[in-house]
C-alpha cells in the first residue's frame, strides 16, 4: 500500500514519535479523511501504511491520503478529547458522528436566589416593609435555550422542550410562579387569567408578600433538585401551624398545595430519591444505521429521552481492524455497539453538562470514563448491568432505543424506493442512485411585499437543511413571480456555471469547484419552466435539468404533471406514484421553507423599531409612551385599537391609524 504514497509522506510517518497524541488524514482535494488518537502515534500511524488491506474500505481510505497532520499531547485523556474536537469540528468522513446543532433546554428562575433570613422571616409572621414591588422582586419560571448567566438559576438540561413545558406547568399548579414576562408584570393593574384559575398567585399586584412568593420560590426549587418530600414535610407543618392559630383559610391554600404536590408525586411512580441526576445511554446497531437512547433523570424524576442517529457508520466500523478499541495495542477489537457508545460519550459530552452516574448498555474503558470526569472536576461513574430502578429505565431506553432505530430503517427503506422510483421515471442515468441531488425553488410573498426566494436540497434519499437557502429579492415589480424566479436562478447558478466553465477550458476539474444538481425543481407549470430555461441558456447549463411542477385540475394534490424544458412532453405519474410522492415532498418543503422567511420577512418590516416613527402623529413622546405601556413595539402590534386609545395623548382616530398602519 505504500507503493501508492509519496516518498515525503512515509518519510513523515517514519519519523514520529514514540508519544501519545491525534493525527488527521487528508486527500488531495483537501478533504479530511479520517481522525484518529493513539498512545504510540509511531506504531498506529505505521500500522496504516505496512499493511496490504486490499480492496477493502480501508484500503480505499488509506489509497486517498496524501498528507497528514499530527499533534502531540501529554495523556491519552487529552488526546481523546482533542481527537473529538476535531471529529466535530472537521467532519470527517471515515469517522463516527453524531450531529446535533440544537442546544438542550433549560427550567429558568430569573434572578438569584431568595436570603434565607427573607425566607425564616415569613414563615414566622415578621411584619415586611411596605415597599413597592417590581418585577425583579419575584423570580420567574421560563423556558430558556442558550448559555446560562451567573444572575439566574438553571434547572436541567431536559431532553426536549416539552420536558420544560410541563415542568413549568407544574410549577404553575403546584407553586403558583408566575411565568409573565417583565413589561406586562409592570403594567399589570388587575390579576390575569392565571390567578382566576388558580395557576399564579398574583404578585403583579400584590396578593402575595415578597417573602411568601421567596418561599414558594425556594420550595420549586427544592423539588426540582429532588426533595420532594422535605417539602411535602415543610408545607403540612406550615399547615398545622395556621390550623392550631385558626387560620383556616391560610390553611387551606396550603392544604391545596400539598394535594397538588402529592398527586405529582403520585403520577411520578418512577421517582428514585437515591438517584438525583442520571443519563441512561442504551445503543442499538442493525442494518447498517444505529441508535443511541438518552435518557434523562434530573432530581429524581425521569424526564424523558431522545434519540441520536450517527453518520459515516460503515466507513468508520470498517476501520475496527486496525483500531479495535481505540487502541492497536490492545489485539482483539470491541463489539460495534461498545465503538458507538463510546463515540457518543466522547462527542456528546464535550460541550453538555454531565451527571455524576452514567447507566449504560454497553461496557466502557475506564481511560475514557475517567477522560471525561477530568472537564467535570468530579468523578463519573458508570453503571453497567444495574439493579433494581436503574434496570427498569435501561430497559425502557433500550426499548425505545429499537423502536427509533426500526422506525428510522423504515422511513429510508420507504425513501430510497422513492428516489429509485423516480430516478425510473425519467429515466436519470446514475451510477450511484445515493449521490442523486435535487434543488427546488419557491417564491413566495403577501401582494409583493418581502418578497423571499427558497431553494432547498434533497441528496442522499433525504432533505440536506444545512444547505438550504433564501434570497431576498429586490428590484422587481412587486408580485412578478416570474422576474423573482429569473433573479434567484441566476443568482444560485451563475457562479457555479462559470467556475464549471473554467475547469472544462483547463481540462481538469477545479478542486472546490461545486457540482450541479441532477434535477433542478421549480414550483409553477409552462411560465416558470420558459424562465428557467432562459437562464439556463444565457449561462449555457443543460435544459434536461430542469423539471416544472405543474399543478393539476383544481390544485388538488396527486395530480401534478411534470413539465420539461428541453421540449419532451408533460408527464403525469399518477396519484399512487412513489416518484410523484418524492416530488411533492421536495416542493411542499421548499414552499414551506420560503413562507416561513417571508413572514419573518414581512415582521421585521412591520415591527421594527422605526416603523412606529413612520405613522404621522406619533412623536417621540407619544412613541415612549406607547412602548412604555406595552412593552415593546410587539406589545403595541398585538394591541386592539380600544387598547392602543387608552395611551396618554393618543386619541381614537391616531389609535385606528396606528393599529391599520402595523397591520
Amino acid at each position: 500500500m505504500s507503493e501508492t504514497h509519496s516518498e515525503e509522506l512515509l518519510r513523515e510517518v517514519a519519523g514520529l514519535p514514540t508519544l501519545p497524541g491525534v493525527y488527521r488524514y487528508f486527500a488531495a482535494d483537501g478533504q479530511v479523511l479520517y481522525v484518529g488518537k493513539a498512545i504510540n502515534l509511531k506504531k498506529r500511524v505505521s500500522s496504516y501504511f505496512q499493511k496490504n488491506h486490499g480492496g477493502t474500505r480501508i484500503g480505499h481510505m488509506v489509497s486517498k491520503i496524501v498528507r497528514m497532520e499530527t499533534t502531540v499531547v501529554r495523556s491519552e485523556a487529552e488526546a481523546l478529547l482533542l481527537e473529538n474536537n476535531l471529529i466535530k469540528t472537521l467532519n470527517p468522513k471515515y469517522n463516527i458522528l453524531f450531529r446535533d446543532d440544537k442546544s438542550y433546554p433549560y427550567l429558568k428562575m430569573s434572578g438569584t436566589a431568595p436570603p434565607r433570613t427573607q425566607i425564616d422571616a415569613s414563615l414566622e409572621g415578621a411584619p415586611q416593609a411596605a415597599l413597592l414591588p417590581t418585577a425583579g422582586d419575584f423570580s420567574r419560571v421560563s423556558y430558556y435555550r442558550g448559555s446560562v448567566e451567573k444572575k439566574h438559576r438553571y434547572f436541567g438540561p431536559y431532553p426536549s422542550a416539552w420536558a420544560v413545558k410541563e415542568a413549568i406547568l407544574l410549577m404553575q399548579k403546584v407553586f403558583r410562579l408566575r411565568t409573565c414576562e417583565d413589561p406586562v408584570f409592570s403594567n399589570r393593574t388587575r390579576p390575569c387569567l392565571l390567578y382566576q384559575i388558580k395557576r399564579c398567585s398574583a404578585p403583579c399586584v400584590g396578593h402575595i408578600s415578597i417573602a411568601d412568593y421567596a418561599v414558594d420560590v425556594s420550595h420549586a426549587e427544592k423539588f426540582l433538585r429532588g426533595d420532594a418530600q422535605e417539602v411535602m414535610k415543610t408545607l403540612e407543618a406550615r399547615m398545622m401551624e395556621h390550623a392550631d392559630r385558626l387560620e383556616f383559610e391560610q390553611a387551606a391554600e396550603l392544604r391545596n398545595q400539598v394535594a397538588a404536590l402529592s398527586n405529582v408525586l403520585h403520577q411520578q411512580s418512577m421517582d428514585n430519591v437515591l438517584d438525583r441526576d442520571v443519563d441512561i445511554l442504551a445503543v442499538k446497531v442493525q442494518g447498517g444505521r444505529a441508535c443511541v437512547n438518552l435518557a434523562m433523570v434530573r432530581g429524581g424524576r425521569h424526564l424523558g429521552d431522545r434519540p441520536y442517529f450517527p453518520t459515516h457508520l460503515d466507513d468508520a466500523c470498517a476501520l475496527a481492524e486496525i483500531e479495535p478499541d481505540g487502541d492497536a495495542e490492545k489485539g482483539m477489537g470491541s463489539p460495534l455497539e461498545v465503538q458507538v457508545l463510546e463515540a457518543f460519550l466522547t462527542q456528546h459530552y464535550l460541550d453538555t453538562p454531565m451527571p455524576s452516574v452514567l447507566v449504560l448498555s454497553e461496557p466502557v474503558s475506564k481511560a475514557l470514563m475517567s477522560a471525561l470526569s477530568q472537564p467535570n472536576g468530579a468523578k463519573v461513574t458508570a453503571v453497567y448491568q444495574p439493579r433494581e430502578q436503574r434496570r427498569a429505565w435501561l430497559e425502557m431506553a433500550q426499548t425505545n432505543a429499537n423502536l427509533q432505530l426500526a422506525r428510522l430503517l423504515a422511513e429510508e427503506g420507504s425513501q430510497q424506493a422513492r428516489t429509485r422510483a423516480l430516478a425510473d421515471a425519467l429515466d436519470l442515468a446514475l451510477e450511484n442512485l445515493n449521490e442523486l441531488r435535487m434543488e427546488c425553488f419557491d417564491i413566495s410573498h403577501t401582494a409583493g411585499e418581502s418578497t423571499q426566494a427558497s431553494c432547498v436540497v434533497f441528496e442522499h434519499h433525504k432533505m440536506q437543511n444545512a444547505q438550504y437557502r433564501r434570497y431576498n429579492i429586490e428590484g422587481i415589480t412587486p408580485g412578478d413571480d416570474y422576474a423573482a424566479m429569473r433573479q434567484v436562478l441566476s443568482r444560485r447558478y451563475s457562479k457555479l456555471a462559470q467556475a464549471l466553465k473554467d475547469a472544462k477550458n483547463a481540462g481538469h476539474p477545479s478542486a472546490g469547484t461545486g457540482r450541479m444538481p441532477d434535477l433542478v425543481l421549480v414550483d409553477g407549470g409552462n411560465g416558470q419552466v420558459a424562465m428557467a430555461r432562459e437562464v439556463f441558456d444565457s449561462l449555457g447549463l443543460d435544459l434536461s435539468l430542469i423539471v416544472g411542477v405543474e399543478k393539476g385540475e383544481g390544485r388538488k394534490v396527486g395530480l401534478e404533471e411534470l413539465v420539461f424544458a428541453d421540449g419532451r412532453e408533460k408527464v403525469y405519474l399518477g396519484a399512487d406514484s412513489a416518484a410523484l410522492m418524492l416530488i411533492a415532498q421536495i416542493r411542499d418543503e421548499a414552499h414551506r421553507f420560503a413562507i416561513t422567511g417571508m413572514r419573518a420577512q414581512r415582521a421585521k418590516v412591520r415591527l421594527g423599531g422605526g416603523k412606529l416613527e413612520e405613522i404621522p402623529g406619533v412623536g417621540p413622546k407619544r412613541r415612549a409612551s406607547l412602548l412604555k405601556r406595552f412593552g415593546g413595539v410587539r406589545g403595541v402590534a398585538l394591541a386592539s385599537e380600544e387598547d392602543l386609545a387608552k395611551v396618554d395623548g393618543i386619541s381614537r382616530q391616531l389609535a385606528e391609524e396606528i393599529y391599520r398602519a402595523l397591520h
